[in-house]
């Protein structure tokens, strides 16, 4: 993806508490957005799991046992891009180098992989995380379809 300027073609925001059940709902709400795309099978795949795994950080780790915000913007750019950003205003991540490193956990007790970084980076085309401590953390998902809007 070049860095020109690229023009937004579709966007919708949502905001809701950060209540495990809606981890599904986001998911779902991303893919039948996505759709519009005609994406093939596994990118629809593809952008669902990121989504899922993005969202579920900030409903596990942002708040640490009580309900926060969680913001998501989905937008369709030219050239069928479609850009994600799930954004939370929980406690931050303090080494997100650390954090993405794969196996890493701050949840062992609860028996958590720590692949959640690593599944979005695997999935999409670029994955960008920042992270205030006290303040929240963003990501930032990309991905270009192999399909063309007319």
């Amino acid at each position: 993806m070049s860095r020109k300027k690229m023009k937004i073609l579709n966007e919708i925001k949502l905001s809701f508490p950060s209540l495990s059940e809606n981890e599904r709902f986001s998911r779902l709400a991303v893919s039948g957005f996505a759709s519009q795309l005609d994406p093939q099978v596994d990118e629809l795949s593809d952008i669902k799991t990121a989504v899922s795994e993005a969202v579920t950080n900030s409903i596990v780790h942002a708040y640490k046992n009580k309900i926060g915000k969680i913001e998501l913007v989905a937008r369709i750019y030219e050239d069928s891009v479609i850009y994600i950003k799930i954004k939370d205003h929980g406690c931050g991540i303090p080494d997100i180098k650390k954090a993405m490193e794969p196996l890493f956990t701050t949840s062992p007790e609860e028996e958590r992989a720590g692949l959640g970084f690593a599944v979005m980076e695997s999935f999409m085309d670029k994955l960008k995380v920042t992270s205030k401590e006290g303040k929240g953390t963003s990501v930032i998902l990309t991905k270009k379809l192999k399909t063309k809007l007319d």
